[in-house]
């Protein structure tokens, strides 16, 4: 069992000392903490007591280094909140008792230290401080341990209950994606850049590809170490040392974090339930600026108070939006703190809900609150990715977007959006997830608007793709296009002709005067056979005697070839298909009569019984259908 603990409480009251009385590990590694007897950066151990391994990191205590403490927090199991016995709760006792648990930590201890400093009046009394701040918390039953890390007087008995507390908690949950928040990077002669961190989530293994955020740099596990000891894959809960191959150490530095890559979107805005703590002095007010606490980085922010009052008021809990002035990669259901910007004091406390939001409007206020309800109420993957896919609207969310907004394994959401599928609430459109409410309203609005496009030009074929498109479907991916035109022609709702589109049932219909002058442009072909007018000659009516315009004469040209009655074989020269078909046969005739399948232009001219004005445009058409085939210049019948 891997546990990992941390220590919390004011300057000077023993937390290193006690980490050394029980791991003989002094915590303290920079000259100056050696120099000036105070903890000044994280601190780290480890002590295994049978089967059971803990991780110990050391915060400082000084308020000047608590953004150093918030660092090594936010990945511990159990916290020691270590109060000295002869001066009682001081103010970073509080502090930091108060980010614990606005960080969610669920299990702890409280230790007095320096007990052989006191009498047994002044330890009760200590003791009495104790459960006053922690009366009605995660700390309420705590066990509370009384210890000299002088004389080693109740180290064991702290030791048996770390081992007690730690068998004590829940199994740990595995369904977020690999991160680890770095907290320390160095360089070691020989094999480079070096990360440490606690593993939030997932495992890693000696020859990964993984991914530094937020820069987005790709990098390779070259090794890890836990405990002081090589291995070849670590798992949540562990500290690890990381080598890392393919970046200069001077490139990494901490807050940054890595990640299974291409999952992790880096965000400048998120959305949160936050909880304002009860003795801040000021509500949390729009547009303050804060500095926000997550995972391993600090990070200047805005804060966006989402509800009227634009405040949130002392010991009162609320939506906010947080927008950072750097950008960061968070998770949904990560914890974080939120400091004054000046001064420097702990006045607040979150989890994310939506880890890639968007700015919000004041009139969208109330679908946004339900929106953010509804996400931070719910715990199935399969309604978590419901609720984002039909926020999402007509644009869905494709695989690598539901990944990234939920920050879960590969399988779990693949079983997600399976299961809504399946169900019939969602839509696969060609890789991207649709609601299914969503996608039922643009399957409508396109059988609507060809509809519409019938009854405006009732003698088109149909509605012309792109048109369709830039109608519709302008902003929004080609995959859902293409998915609501193949799902309304399966349901035989809508025909599609290459680039054209109709209702399925639509006929064009003729007025009797539309109908009249159809009959005339036949009756022009037929009687010209082969030697056809030009379509020019159609349209200013010298043939027809009726003049039309040319929008007119494409829709009825375009009835003609869609019947087949009439074939295009230039822009100026159209041809009835039965005299085609005739001229055709002459060519086949001639080539079994002759023995001979090639044929000049004079002969082709000779058995169409045109001039060269027709022969030449009606042969390159032959040639195009592979009626024939061009042989310098001669063609040979097929």
């Amino acid at each position: 069992m891997e546990i990992i603990v941390g220590t919390a409480g004011h300057i000077d009251h023993g937390k290193t000392a006690l980490i050394k009385a029980l791991t003989g590990v002094d915590a303290d590694r920079l000259p100056e903490e050696k120099q000036r007897g105070i903890t000044v950066d994280l601190g780290f151990a480890e002590m295994s007591v049978g089967e059971t391994h803990f991780g110990f990191i050391d915060v400082p205590g000084h308020e000047r280094f608590v953004k150093n403490m918030l660092a090594g927090a936010s990945g511990i199991d159990i916290v020691m909140l270590v109060i000295a016995a002869d001066e009682g709760v001081m103010p970073q006792t509080r502090e930091h008792f108060d980010i614990c648990r606005l960080l969610g930590v669920k299990a702890g201890i409280i230790v007095l230290t320096k007990s052989d400093l006191v009498d047994e009046e002044t330890l009760e009394l200590a003791k009495l401080d104790a459960a006053e701040l922690v009366d009605e918390s995660f700390l309420e039953h705590a066990p509370v341990i009384t210890v000299s890390s002088r004389s080693g007087s109740g180290i064991e008995k702290l030791k048996e209950t770390l081992v007690a507390a730690a068998h004590a908690l829940p199994l740990r949950n595995d369904h977020l994606i690999t991160r680890l928040p770095i907290d320390r990077s160095f360089s070691v002669k020989g094999f480079g850049a070096v990360v440490t961190g606690t593993l939030a989530s997932g495992t890693i293994a000696e020859g990964d590809d993984v991914e530094l955020l937020p820069s987005k740099t790709k990098v390779r596990i070259r090794g890890i170490q836990t405990h002081g000891k090589p291995v070849k894959t670590a798992v949540a809960g562990q500290r690890v040392a990381v080598n890392l191959g393919g970046i200069d150490h001077s490139k990494v530095e901490r807050g940054m974090l890595l990640a299974e890559p291409g999952v992790l979107l880096p965000t400048q805005i998120f959305d949160a339930e936050i909880e304002v703590l009860a003795d801040a002095a000021k509500p949390v007010r729009s547009r303050q600026r804060v500095r926000v606490h997550i995972g391993t980085v600090e990070a200047l922010a805005r804060v966006q108070v989402l509800n009227e009052a634009g405040e949130i008021a002392a010991g009162e809990k609320d939506l906010v939006q947080i927008r950072l002035e750097t950008s960061v990669a968070a998770v949904p259901g990560e914890r974080f703190i939120i400091r004054r910007y000046s001064p420097q004091i702990t006045i607040a406390g979150g989890i994310v809900i939506d880890n890639s939001a968007v700015k919000h409007r004041r009139k969208d206020l109330s679908q946004v609150r339900k929106h953010l309800n509804d996400l931070s109420k719910t715990k199935s993957p399969s309604e978590k990715a419901n609720i984002l896919i039909n926020a999402a609207g007509p644009s869905g969310l494709s695989f690598a977007e539901l990944r990234s907004r939920t920050g879960l394994r590969q399988k779990l959401v693949e079983h997600a959006a399976e299961t809504l599928i399946s169900a019939g609430e969602a839509v696969n459109a060609e890789g991207r997830s649709v609601g299914k409410a969503a996608f039922e309203t643009l399957k409508a609005a396109v059988e609507s608007t060809v509809g519409e496009f019938h009854k405006s030009d009732p003698l088109a074929k149909g509605i012309s793709r792109e048109v369709l498109r830039e109608k519709l479907f302008a902003f929004l991916p080609n995959e859902i296009f293409q998915s609501v035109l193949t799902a309304l022609e399966s349901a035989g709702t809508i025909a599609i002709d290459r680039e054209s589109i109709r209702l399925s049932l639509y006929q064009a219909t003729l007025s009797p005067a539309e109908t009249a002058l159809k009959a005339k442009i036949l009756e022009a072909y037929q009687t010209a056979g082969l030697e056809v007018p030009k379509v020019e000659d159609i349209l200013n009516g010298s043939i027809t005697g009726t003049a039309f315009t040319r929008n007119d004469a494409r829709k009825f040209f375009q009835l003609f070839l869609d019947s087949g009655e009439i074939v295009k074989v230039t822009k100026d020269f159209y041809f009835l298909k039965s005299e085609i078909a005739k001229l055709v046969e002459k060519l086949k005739q001639f080539a079994a009569a002759s023995g001979d399948r090639s044929i000049d232009m004079a002969m082709f001219k000779e058995l169409a019984g045109v001039s060269r004005k027709y022969a030449v445009p009606l042969a390159e058409y032959f040639d195009r259908e592979r009626v024939t085939v061009r042989r310098d210049d001669k063609r040979i019948i097929l």
